[in-house]
This record gives C-alpha cells, sequence and structure tokens, in this order.
C-alpha cells in the first residue's frame, strides 16, 4: 500500500517546528513568521491561526490545554489553545531560545538559550523555577525521562548532562561522555537524548553517524543502530517503542525495528532536512517539519507488513542481555484466572516464521502431526512449543481445550502506584507521601510531609527494597517481598516517642507475602498470600492471627481499633468473583459486618479502600465513584451509599476536559484526590498537587436545558438527601462510642441542617401551588425538631402561599407531636 503523502505549507521557509497534544487532537507549528497554527487530527479543513506578536520561533511544546513557544528574542511565552491568546510570558533570557522540554505532566517546561543556566519554570506558576548550573557551555537540546525527574541536557561541548529534578534542589547525577559531537548550537545534526517509551534507557545519535542506547540503570552503552552515513537531524519512538524513524542530513527516512535494531523500510522522498518529527500518540501516521516551512503528515506510514508492531503493546527498551526481551516486553504474565494472554508482537513474529502453511486452519495454532513426528506440542503463552512427556514418535494429535477458572481482583495497596521508570509513590495521603527509586543495587526511600512543622521529612537507603507502605502521624510501615536473602518483612518506624525512638521488624514464615498493609493509630495489619489476616500493636507485640474468609485477600484499611479487610468470595453470573467485606474492633474483639458483599457494579473493579476522618468506610470505584457505609457499627444493617460520583463534576461538563481523579483522602466533608489529566492514571512526578471536591449525591440527571426552578429544586433535593446520610452516619458515631462534647453539637448542628434543607423543599412545592400539598406535607413529617419552631415555620411558609388547608395539617401535626402522639415511625400523615 502506498503511503499518502500530505504536505502543508505551515510557515515562511525557513526552520519549522511542531508538537502534538498528548491526547492526538491537535498539532501546533511555529516558523519564522509572527503566526502560529493549530491543525486538527484528521481534518482536511483550513488551521486555526494565531497572530502573535513575536517571530522566529525555535522551540514549541504543547498540552491538551496550552501550548508554548520560545523565540528568538529570548521569550518564552505560554498559550491557551482554548481562547487562542496568550496566558503568560513564563521567562526572558538573554540570547536565543534552543529548545523547550515539556514534563509527561505538563507541569514543568525546561528552556534552553544562549545563557549558561537551563531554567525549568512551573507553568502555572512562573515563580517558580529550578535552575540548572552543572554545564560548561550552551544547551543544545532537551529531553525528560518518561517519570518527569530527571532532565537530560546535551550541551555544545558534547557532553550530555543528566540532572534529577525529584528533590527542591536539582542534582547532576551523571555527565555522559564521548557519544554526541562537539557542534555549535545553531548546528543541524541533532544530539537529542530520546528517551524509550518503557523509560529504562534512551537513544542519543553518536559521533559515528550511528544511534546509540544508553540504559539509565548504569549509563552503560547498550545496542546500536547502524545505517544512516550523515549526521542524524531527527528522531522518534513509536508510542510502544517498537519502532523507531530517523532522518539525516542526506535527507533520508529510515524505519527501524527496535528489537532487532534492523531497518524495515527506507523512504526516499523527502525533499529537504527534517527538523522535528513526531508519531501521532494513537494512529499510524508520522508527522515532521523541516527547513522550508513545510509540515507533512504521513497516514499509514508503517506498512502493513509491519504494522502489527505498532500495535502490540509496550516493547521492552534494546538492552545487553534483557531479561524482558526474552520474554517479549509487552506479553503479559499468565493471568491466575485461567484467561488467554493478549497477543504480542513476537506471537506474530513467530506465525510469520512458521508460515500460513504451517498453522491449522481453525486457527488453534498447533502444526499438523500427520506423519505422527511428535512436533504437535501445545504452545506456551509466547508462542513456544513445549515437549509434553507423552511426546515421542507415536504421539497422537491433540485437539487444543482451555479450562474455565473465575476472573479473580487482584491484590493492592491503598495509594501505592506501579514503577514510572526507576520511580513509584508506596503511599498518598493528607499526612504526606512515601516514594521509592530503584538504584538497580538498592532502592532508596523517600518520606515527605506536608506538615514540615510537625515532622521532618526523612530519606534511607533500602536493601530490602519494599514495596508497600503506608503513613500517618504516628509513624512509617513498610513491608518487602521475601527474597534469597530473606523472608518478607514488615518495618515499622515511629516519628516521636517520649523515650528512645524504637523500630522493629517481624519476618513472615517462609513461603508466605504481604498482600496489603494498613496503618492506624493503634494497630498494624498485614493480609498475606497464606491467606492471614495478620494484626500488631503499634509496637510489634502479635494481638491477632486468624485466616480471613474471602480469599485471596485484596485490600485492607484500619482507622483507630477498626479493621477492614477485602477478600474474593463467590462467583457471580458474569464469571468474576463479588468482593466481601468484614469490619471488626481488634480492642473489644467484636465483629461488626462479616463477610458482606462489596457494593460494585458488573464490570466495576475496587480501587481504594479508606476510612474517613470521622472513622467511616468508604471505597472507591473505577467508574469514578466515591461510596460510604452506612450503619456499619449494626451486624447485618451497612449499606453503600454513594457520596460523589466524579462523571458528574461541572468541570466535565460539555466534554472539554479527559481527566480521572486518583482517590487520597475522605475529610473535612470532601473528597481529596489528585487529578490525572488525559490519559494518565497513575500520580505523576514531581509531587503532584491535592484537589478537593465537595459531596454531592447523585440523586437524579441535570438536564442542561432545564429551567432554574427545577435545577433549584433539585439541587434541594441533593442537600437534604446528603445531609440525611451525614446526620446518619454522625448520629451512629454519637450513640455508639464515647462522643465528646462537639461531635454532640456537630450532630444537633446537621439535624438543623436536613430540617432546614426539607423547609426550602417545602417552600418550593408551596409554590408550585396548591396541588402540591400532600407532598409538601409528607415534606413536613420528615422533619425531626423536636422543638416544635421548624413545624410552626412550614406552617407560616404555607400560610404565606395560601394554602390554609395545608397550614392546619402541618399546625395538627406539630401538636400531636408535641403531646407525643406521633413519633418517627408514625406513616399516618
Amino acid at each position: 500500500m502506498a503511503t499518502a503523502l500530505r504536505g502543508r505549507p505551515a510557515h515562511a521557509p525557513g526552520n519549522t517546528f511542531f508538537s502534538y497534544t498528548p491526547n492526538g487532537r491537535k498539532l501546533v507549528t511555529a516558523g519564522t513568521n509572527g503566526a502560529i497554527r493549530i491543525f486538527e487530527h484528521g481534518s482536511d479543513g483550513e488551521p486555526d491561526i494565531i497572530d502573535v506578536t513575536s517571530d522566529n520561533h525555535t522551540a514549541v511544546v504543547a498540552t491538551n490545554e496550552h501550548f508554548i513557544i520560545g523565540c528568538e528574542d529570548g521569550e518564552v511565552c505560554k498559550y491557551n489553545l482554548s481562547t487562542k491568546r496568550q496566558d503568560d510570558m513564563l521567562t526572558r533570557c538573554i540570547g536565543a531560545i534552543h529548545d523547550l522540554a515539556l514534563s509527561p505532566d505538563g507541569k514543568w517546561v525546561a528552556v534552553a538559550s544562549e545563557e549558561l543556566e537551563v531554567k525549568v519554570i512551573n507553568v502555572d506558576d512562573m515563580t517558580n523555577i529550578m535552575s540548572l548550573r552543572e554545564h560548561t557551555a550552551p544547551i543544545k537540546q532537551l529531553s525528560f525521562d518518561l517519570s518527569g525527574t530527571t532532565l537530560t541536557a546535551s550541551c555544545a561541548d558534547g557532553m550530555i548532562y543528566a540532572y534529577s529534578l525529584s528533590s527542591e534542589q536539582p542534582q547532576l547525577i551523571r555527565r555522559v561522555d564521548g557519544l554526541i559531537n562537539v557542534l555549535n548550537t545553531d548546528s543541524g545534526a541533532a544530539t537529542r537524548a530520546t528517551w524509550h517509551p518503557d523509560g529504562r534507557a534512551f537513544v542519543v545519535p553518536t559521533e559515528a553517524k550511528d544511534l546509540q542506547v544508553v540504559s539509565r540503570s548504569d549509563w552503560t552503552r547498550q545496542k546500536v543502530f547502524s545505517g544512516h552515513k550523515s549526521d542524524i537531524s531527527a528522531l522518534a519512538w513509536s508510542p510502544n517503542g517498537a519502532l523507531l524513524v530517523t532522518a539525516d542530513l542526506d535527507k533520508n527516512l529510515i524505519l527501524w525495528d527496535v528489537k532487532s535494531q534492523k531497518v524495515l523500510k527506507t523512504y526516499d522522498d523527502v525533499k529537504n532536512r527534517i527538523l522535528d518529527m513526531q508519531f501521532h500518540p494513537k494512529d499510524n501516521v508520522l508527522s515532521y517539519t523541516n527547513t522550508n516551512g513545510e509540515l507533512f503528515i504521513r497516514e499509514d506510514f508503517v506498512p502493513d507488513e509491519h504494522r502489527r508492531l505498532l500495535r502490540s503493546d509496550t516493547q521492552p527498551a534494546p538492552l545487553n542481555n534483557d531479561p524482558l526481551a526474552e520474554i517479549s516486553g509487552n506479553a503479559r504474565k499468565p493471568a491466575t484466572n485461567g484467561f488467554s494472554h493478549k497477543r504480542t508482537a513476537q506471537d506474530d513474529y513467530l506465525d510469520d516464521l512458521l508460515g500460513p502453511d504451517n498453522m491449522s486452519e481453525d486457527g488453534d495454532g498447533f502444526i499438523e502431526d500427520d506423519d505422527g513426528a511428535g512436533y504437535a506440542e501445545e504452545p506456551n503463552l509466547f508462542g513456544k512449543r513445549l515437549a509434553h512427556p507423552s511426546n515421542g514418535p507415536q504421539a497422537k494429535r491433540h485437539a487444543a481445550y482451555s479450562t474455565w477458572e473465575p476472573q479473580l481482583h487482584d491484590s493492592f495497596q491503598p495509594g501505592s502506584t506501579p514503577w514510572k521508570g526507576n520511580r513509584r509513590y508506596l503511599c498518598l495521603n493528607l499526612t504526606g507521601f512515601v516514594w521509592t527509586v530503584n538504584q538497580e543495587t538498592h532502592h532508596t526511600v523517600t518520606v515527605e510531609f506536608y506538615d514540615r512543622q510537625e515532622h521532618r521529612d526523612f530519606h534511607f537507603t533500602d536493601p530490602y527494597r519494599y514495596d508497600k507502605a503506608c503513613l500517618n502521624e504516628n509513624g512509617a510501615l513498610f513491608a518487602c517481598p521475601s527474597s534469597s536473602q530473606h523472608p518478607a518483612i514488615v518495618y515499622y518506624r515511629p516519628h516521636e516517642t517520649w523515650t528512645t525512638r524504637v523500630d522493629w521488624r517481624t519476618e513472615l514464615p517462609e513461603g508466605e507475602e504481604v498482600t496489603s498493609l494498613s496503618l492506624s493509630n493503634s494497630c498494624v495489619v498485614a493480609t498475606t498470600t497464606g491467606g492471614y489476616v495478620r494484626i500488631y500493636s503499634l509496637f510489634g507485640l502479635p494481638l491477632k492471627v486468624y485466616r480471613q474468609k474471602s480469599t485471596p485477600a485484596v485490600t485492607c484499611a484500619s482507622w483507630r481499633d477498626y479493621v477492614m479487610t477485602v477478600g474474593n468470595g463467590p462467583v457471580g453470573g458474569d464469571g468474576t468473583t463479588r468482593l466481601l467485606y468484614t469490619i471488626e474492633n481488634v480492642k473489644r474483639d467484636e465483629i461488626c459486618q462479616s463477610e458482606d458483599i462489596l457494593a460494585l457494579p458488573e464490570g466495576t473493579e475496587l480501587r481504594s479502600v479508606l476510612f474517613s476522618d470521622k472513622g467511616d468506610p468508604c471505597i472507591y470505584d473505577s467508574d469514578g465513584v466515591l461510596l460510604v457505609c452506612q450503619h456499619w457499627r449494626t451486624p447485618g444493617q451497612a449499606r453503600w451509599v454513594p457520596l460523589l460520583d466524579t462523571r458528574t463534576l461541572e468541570r466535565l461538563a460539555g466534554g472539554k476536559k479527559e481527566e480521572s481523579y486518583w482517590p487520597v483522602a475522605v475529610a473535612d466533608d470532601r473528597f481529596h484526590c489528585i487529578i490525572l489529566k488525559g490519559g494518565e492514571q497513575y500520580p505523576y512526578f514531581p509531587r503532584p498537587l491535592l484537589s478537593d471536591f465537595a459531596f454531592k449525591v447523585p440523586v437524579s440527571a441535570t438536564p442542561d436545558d432545564e429551567d432554574e426552578s427545577v435545577a433549584h429544586q433539585k439541587n434541594l433535593e441533593e442537600q437534604y438527601v446528603r445531609f440525611a446520610t451525614q446526620r446518619s452516619l454522625l448520629q451512629d458515631l454519637v450513640e455508639n462510642t464515647h462522643a465528646t462534647s462537639t461531635q454532640k453539637t456537630d450532630l444537633a448542628a446537621m439535624e438543623g441542617e436536613v430540617d432546614k434543607a426539607l423547609l426550602q423543599l417545602l417552600a418550593a412545592e408551596c409554590r408550585e401551588g396548591e396541588e402540591r400539598g400532600m407532598k409538601a406535607l409528607e415534606i413536613a413529617t420528615l422533619m425531626r425538631d423536636r422543638s416544635g419552631n421548624m413545624l410552626t415555620a412550614a406552617s407560616k411558609i404555607a400560610q404565606r402561599f395560601q394554602h390554609d388547608r395545608l397550614s392546619e395539617k402541618i399546625t395538627e401535626l406539630a401538636e400531636r407531636r408535641m403531646v407525643g402522639l406521633v413519633d418517627d415511625d408514625d406513616e399516618d400523615i
């Protein structure tokens, strides 16, 4: 199939640069003239044009909301993609801007210019600047790694400087010498260290006109791409890292297979030197700009015979002796529930190697063993055929079969994230956060607090490689998996004690691993692969060990003396297990809820379990719904009530924003979270900002075209349901604990809020007419005020709207309550 080449005159002849937005919907170009063009992906229409005051633009980067351009006069400006107007001038440098690099989360932009200093600027607060000064000459090109915590700067002196941005003071962590050319900053040859999508390595053009892969773990040289005869001018990885495309000063464009470092195709239709090049984030499209002011969008760039490589999952970086490469880095591990794996590029490669004649017609993927030679073994998950003890010269061909097994919910640690490059968060909450860095031979763990007047941050070398952590005002809790040197370990480190601070560790029995941890101000809880729940005091004294009824365990949470555990239960009609939870009071040895079903709809996964600041169990699911457990202290009475459905937030109205939310805490009657933009699934590095949203119970839909009175009434209905739920939770707390005077006062105040909401609802019904009188009376019966003041006010509201009969009924209800003839359970209106 011929490649569709689309050339567009974007700017006046001269150097032209561009950037895709992360979601791939827009492409922003900048060139020598004073106009910025914004192209819509997949559209043949004319681009939007923004006339700016500057010209001779030398770099552009973009997020989904804005773009940033650098100019020859030293200005770096941020523009809004929606309003098409300038938001800020982020900085002004003495000389021309050489390059811009945007962190993966879009929060920081690195600026290289004629100045020796590289500025890393917060795009939302331009006064928040980090400065990099360890290099001895101007920087030519910049790049962030996958986590956004490492910045590589290619210098005119022929060195690559790697800076760590994980702390407030950036640090130079490596100088890489002997790779790139000593070049002027205006040279057409590229020297950028371009990071592979799996975050473990980068590739950089060398003096020998090759492309050298460098491992970030030890900064050693790995695989090499050889084939160009002149200096490289631009390069780009495919989004999954399976392909690499490069261009040189002789106008050659080459597509590479990353795994084998072989040339897949050479394109000879390039007319001008390519300056900037990117794969589309999702589609089979390569775009590039050149020295003649043109933008080229090559659709169906990867040929059909190699397109399977582009469709595969993220591939491993081409490293020497890499175990991930042996099993095809995109191949998923065999699922314990028996579900089949997703086909990988290696599967397709083996199919091509064997040829269609060697595959069965029914697609089962086994070879015909017509001569009984015994080579028709079952393939494993990676497409290789394994010998079977019964296979031999007389072995008979047997049909492939599979057995059904239920789909289990994987265990997880609340607040923990997967590895992103060599970093991951172990814990995120309102106290602070814990993150770890993989240093190959060991890990380094950092604990940071939001209130640094109360607690001091600390950092330690971690030879045990802790993979789970909890943090609160009392201490930090860690757990590590077993290894050849030690079994699984639980480690607790208190912040302060009135005696000498004593850390403690405990080792689990051999073969047992920790699946989740929780920490309260009175106990430590660990669930394990052995099905046990192990509970310790804060001083390491074992309090309880028992086997969980619902296994395998999923997660746990704790608050004061209460512990909540979640595990896999019976199988539902969709083949997935139903999650069961248990809540107990460890101190009193009482079971509040035993193996009750966790309220999750079909196809929805549990994302987090946490206790609110008032001690109520909460869960957050993959649909973005926050639920609280009501009446959980009474056995058999618990139910899950939604407090917030994040899909209905006003900020998402109209579909203008694409974002999700990482749960952090439920406190002060608000949902605290981290906003994840675009397709992000996990919190980013450096430290993410916390956001919070008020509760809003999803009582009803709110159409955009409804009138104000209907919208107002729906808001009042939502307020009533929300206040009634909060009053119920607070009443359970007061009745079942040694409540403080403040808590009792809060309960009375919340009852007043419930009655106020009902009073406003009654007024809204009276406003609609006398025919709504029965509903208005029903609302009056829900009021809880025993003094009669609220019912008196309700009667006056009815009189104001001239509903005399309704006023009489409400007065009669008030009198009966005063003499005790009506109680809360009386249904006789």
